[in-house]
This record gives structure tokens, sequence and C-alpha cells, in this order.
């Protein structure tokens, strides 16, 4: 079996994406940049990119130990959303309202960043902008619900923003089981995240970077990247590696690398889909727990994935982890719930993979001057446009422009490192079955989940 042929069995995204996924050369001894990126996931190739439209004439190379969008980046669930894993609320606390809102506003305008930049580059994506629906379907959620909007309204967001939805108006937009209501925002589109992947690194390196594929990292040094073949000095050196982090020396308790998992049904016909709706690809979830997020895709199929699976311990990464059967057939049996019409649908394409979540569950990104070391990760599950935000960010501290972006509250935020095993184990696992039992109590008894309020507070939420 070919290279290409392996990384096709990644995902769906991937055993659909155009072009070879054989690995490009690696490196092949030591040189010389003026930025070194660790990373060629969307972190690592949007700050190039940015980079590079800054000051075309920088030397950018990218060390990647697999291929350009292996990771999150190219097998998630398809989300290029405004959502940041931060609350209104906890950027309050941290740097002040007017900043708090920024941040919002600056996700949301990222979310038209992304498709700007696909049609201009000419990266079919299969953009859809048809906005998120997140359903409530307990008494319990539709509270969530009403709580969500009525937070927005505090900060000055308006229903153009985020609204409140009827039980018949959230049926319109798709026909999910037990609705009582739901909240809609637009700032969402629905894409092939390996095709954006795949056609930014081509772009990437039809302008002079250089990405470095099957390149290990094993540290990263002020001026230095050293990889298994060869070091890369630089004056700049960018960690871009999310939930593949603690893999690097002196960086094991700064993300603990979780689990979420994806099905994909066969293409289904169109007398299905006039049952189920969802005619303008919106992304859609709803308030459980336990997150679940889901697509129509542009070829007619639906994705959907959800948290479940476990942390594995000493934040241990490996492709076995990438799939738990029983964690499929727990997808499979909630899409069926959700869509009664899917009750014999066949699943094509199972995966997962690692996402990244800090100890503070806040995105960060930084420069250190001094050093010259950069970072930008922690995203949660929602990198998928936030790793635009922190690329744009990142070109700006490289090339030392003080800009809007550059005063946003994320930016140089520390998020403290996860306790030690076992306590690690114990922590993210124990997180795990309380969301799982706060679902059930919900359903159970229709009052709100006291353990669940618990664990966000734990985790500063």
């Amino acid at each position: 079996m070919s290279h290409s042929e392996d990384y096709r069995q990644l995902s769906f995204w991937h055993d659909t994406v155009p072009g070879t996924l054989d690995p490009q050369p690696s490196l092949d001894g030591d040189t010389d940049v003026d930025v070194a990126i660790v990373g060629a996931g969307l972190t690592g190739m949007w700050t190039a990119y940015y980079l590079k439209q800054a000051d075309p004439g920088l030397r950018i190379a990218i060390c990647e130990r697999e291929i350009a969008g292996y990771g999150a980046s190219g097998r998630n669930g398809g989300w290029c959303s405004a959502l940041f894993p931060a609350s209104l609320t906890k950027l309050e606390r941290m740097a002040g309202r007017e900043s708090a809102v920024a941040m919002y506003r600056a996700m949301q305008q990222t979310v038209d960043e992304v498709g700007a930049v696909a049609a201009a580059e000419g990266i079919d994506c299969h953009w859809a902008k048809g906005g998120t629906v997140i359903y409530a379907r307990t008494p319990v959620q539709l509270e969530r619900a009403r709580e969500e909007v009525d937070e927005a309204r505090l900060f000055g967001f308006d229903e153009s923003d985020l609204r409140l939805l009827s039980a018949q108006e959230a049926r319109e937009i798709g026909a999910v089981s037990d609705v009582l209501g739901g909240v809609y925002t637009p700032h969402c589109a629905a894409i092939h995240p390996a095709r954006l992947a795949r056609g930014l690194a081509d772009v990437l390196r039809s302008r002079g970077v250089t990405i470095y594929e099957k390149t290990p990292v094993r540290r990263i040094e002020p001026g230095r990247v050293v990889a298994a073949q060869g070091t890369v000095t630089a004056r700049y050196v960018i960690r871009a590696t999310e939930g593949y982090t603690p893999g690097l020396d002196g960086y094991e308790r700064a993300v603990a690398p979780v689990y979420s998992l994806v099905i994909a049904t066969e293409p289904l016909p169109e007398e299905t889909w006039e049952k189920i709706g969802l005619a303008d690809r919106p992304t859609f979830g709803d308030l459980r727990h336990l997150i679940i997020y889901g697509q129509r895709t542009a070829d007619g199929r639906l994705v959907f994935g959800g948290r479940g699976a476990p942390y594995h311990f000493g934040s241990s990464i490996s492709p076995s982890y990438d799939r738990v059967p029983e964690v499929f057939a727990a997808l499979r049996r909630t899409l069926i719930e959700l869509f009664p019409a899917l009750g014999d649908v066949a699943i094509t394409h199972t995966w997962g993979g690692p996402i990244g979540i800090t100890r503070d569950w806040c995105a960060s990104v930084g420069l250190d001057r001094a050093t010259g070391v950069g970072w930008a990760g922690g995203y949660v599950g929602d990198g998928l446009s936030t790793t635009n935000l922190a690329g744009r960010t990142l070109a700006d501290l490289v090339v030392g422009k003080d800009s809007e972006l550059t005063r946003l509250p994320w930016v140089g935020h520390r998020s403290p490192d996860w306790e030690p095993e076992p306590l690690r184990w114990l922590g993210v696992n124990a997180g795990l079955r309380v969301m799982t039992m706060a679902d059930r109590s919900e359903e159970r008894t229709g009052r709100p989940s006291r353990g669940a309020e618990v664990f966000r507070r734990f985790l500063g939420y």
C-alpha cells in the first residue's frame, strides 16, 4: 500500500481530497531560514501565508511529522465557525468587556476571511455559509439556549449575531426530533477541511515556503528547531502543534490531547433530504453537555461527530486511539435519534483524532520577542477558523506590526500547565464521566445538572 493510500484512510475528508497525499521531501541536514514553523496544520500554514503577504522575501520553513493537514486541521467536523473556547464572561474577567467583545467580533470576521482567501486562491473547500443551528430538545436545554442568548445581549450582540428559535423555526431548518427550540447564528460555514488544508499547502509551496514532511521535531529552542534529520536555525520559531504538543520536550503538560470521533454516512437520496432539511448546509448540534456536531456535505452525506473517547495516560497519542467502535456506535445511535428517517443508514467512514485542551479552556497566541519563540493553540476543537486569526496575529507579531489583532485578549495569554499524572488522567476522564452523567441526569429529572456546573467552575469556564 502506498503512503497516499495510507493517508486516505485517515478520514472521509482525506479519502475524498483531490491530488496525491504522498509525502513531500523531508528535511535533509541543517538549514537556516528567517522563520521556522513546527506543524503543517492550519495554524502553521496560515502563519506562513500571512507572513509571505507581509514580506514576500521572508525565508520560511515548516517542519511536519506526517503530511500537511494530517492532524485536526484536515479531519475535523468541518465547522468554520466564530466559536471561541472561552466565554464572553470569562474573557471579560480576563481583560474587560471591550476586549471580550473585540475577541468575538474578530472571530466573526475570521469566518468571512477564510472564505475570502479560499475564493481568491482558488481553493475549492466546498464552502457553504449556512450558519449554525443548536437545537434544544429538553426543557433544560431550552433554558440554556435562553441563557446563551441573554449573555450575548448583555455584551451588545443582537439578533443578527445570535437569535432564539421557536420549535417551529428550528424544525424549518432541520427536522430534528423532539425539538423545543434552539439558537441560530449566521457566523459559520460548512467546509471540506482537508481540501482547505491541502489547497493552502499548495499555495504556500507556489510562493516559496518549504514544507518538510515526514520530519518529526524533537524539541524547540530559541533560534532552533531540532528535528530527527537536522536542525533548522531561524530568528523566529513558531510552535503550531496543537494536540501533538505534549510530544515536544518541555511541553508535556501544556495541553491535554483529548480525542473527538466522527462518522460519515453514505450519500443520502433526495427523498431523505426532503424529510431532514438542512437545505442551506447549516452546521448543527444540540445543547447537551457532551458535545455533538454535524454538517451536510456537498455530496449529500451527513458527517457527525462528538466527544466520548477517553483521554490516554501521559497525554499519549496513537493512531489506534482514532477508532473506538463503541463511540462510533453511540454516534450512529444519536444521529438516528436526531433524524429518525436515517434508521437504516449505512456508515461509510469512521475516524477521529486529538484536539488540544488547555487547563483553563482558553486558546492563546503569542510571541516572546526576547527569544523569538511564538505559539498558538488550545482551540478545544474550535480551531478551523481560529487558526486563521492566529496566523494573522502571529504574522503581525513577527513583523512588529501593532494592530487590532495584536491587542486582542488572547494575545500573550499563558494557560497554566495541566496537573502531573496520574492526576491529569483522573481529572480529564472524570470530566468526561461527569458530562455523560449530567446529560442522563437532566433527561431523567428535567433539572440542570449540578455536577456539570461544578466541573465548569473547576475549569474556570
